[in-house]
């Protein structure tokens, strides 16, 4: 856990880890704008035939050939997709570190993917769901009440803390694992559901998932944003916490609903992605220290740079073929992960 070196004593707020002045944080901000910038325009100039960049510009701005404008703008759904969902799991991935302490939780600690996925398997073996807009839905409904049942055990009657929460989320899935797994070797034609979605891609998917899970997004970013302060007061501990009017179980209980909603969201509309809310929450306290207000501006950015650059290695290694994205994230994430593991001080 990080240690924390108070920076406004007897200011009556949170003391918090600090890296650098705003120069600092004026420097990171500028980076990640540039990195993002770059991210969106190479989802919509990579893919199974390259664009230029001009041609690209030429499309945005109305002209362009009608041939670069189709090619251009079939590319629009998967990257407005990725922007979201790299939002989504970066956020959530900070809110249940941050939550639980815990440097290596992320949502599907919450058994969000396991939840999404027996959902995904239950409708198409036993409602006759098909189709991308019926997946999406009950993947929602799934991922939200897997989420709702693991708070419920984790959380109440007291004791455990964030290890009984992590318990909860671990026998949880394991138990939809199962249920997955029988349902679908024994119907082979859930499988075949089941295995389009299960890996993770932005490929093959409108805006009709977006509009989907919008409002979702929406609610757990906005409280996310709210939980802020009452994160950094936690991180001391939760009895000091307390004694700056902050109430942790009411903390504890938004900031996972904030991380269901979000992480649901995401899971629903591109499938489970692996690695993402978990590598960036690193990379961005490598950069901004611990100030959870810091954090979550910087993860609505570095989220979708690890994701749609992902993607984009995903189109390009393989071509004409094309790597799904939630394999991808696990080697682009990995060594970003480690090197500001290496960077943390004061770890434990």
């Amino acid at each position: 856990m990080t240690t924390l070196t108070p920076t406004r004593p007897g200011k009556g707020r949170p003391a918090v880890l600090r890296r650098g002045g705003p120069a600092r944080y004026a420097s990171a901000l500028l980076l990640c704008l540039v990195l993002l910038v770059c991210a969106l325009l190479a989802s919509v100039m990579f893919g199974s035939q390259p664009t230029s960049l001009r041609a690209v510009l030429e499309v945005v701005t109305g002209d362009g050939e009608s041939y670069t404008r189709t090619v251009v703008e079939s590319r629009y759904p998967r990257t407005v997709l990725g922007l979201m969902a790299g939002l989504c799991l970066g956020v959530a991935g900070t809110l249940m570190q941050g939550i639980t302490r815990n440097p290596l939780a992320e949502p599907g600690l919450l058994g969000i993917n396991a939840g999404a996925s027996a959902a995904i398997v239950a409708g198409t073996a036993y409602f006759g769901a098909a189709g991308q807009r019926e997946t999406i839905w009950w993947a929602l409904a799934g991922a939200l009440l897997t989420g709702l049942v693991v708070h419920v055990i984790g959380t109440v009657g007291g004791g455990g803390g964030p290890v009984r929460l992590v318990l909860a989320g671990a026998v949880l899935s394991a138990v939809l694992a199962a249920f997955v797994q029988a349902v679908a070797l024994s119907r082979p034609q859930v499988f075949d559901t089941y295995r389009y979605w299960v890996v993770g891609s932005l490929a093959g998917r409108g805006y009709d998932a977006f509009w989907a899970v919008l409002p979702f997004v929406a609610v757990g970013f906005v409280l996310a944003l709210v939980l802020a302060p009452g994160l950094n007061a936690m991180a001391m501990g939760d009895d000091k916490a307390a004694s700056l009017g902050i109430s942790p179980v009411r903390v504890k209980g938004a900031g996972l609903l904030a991380a269901t909603l979000l992480s649901a969201a995401a899971t629903a509309a591109v499938g489970p992605i692996a690695f993402v809310g978990l590598a960036v929450p690193h990379v961005v306290r490598a950069l901004v220290g611990a100030d959870f207000r810091a954090q979550l501006l910087f993860t609505t950015l570095a989220g979708p740079v690890l994701l749609l650059f992902s993607d984009v290695v995903g189109r390009v290694v393989l071509r004409p073929q094309e790597l799904m994205v939630g394999v991808v994230t696990a080697f682009v994430g990995a060594p970003a992960l480690l090197f500001a593991v290496r960077r943390m001080r004061g770890a434990t």
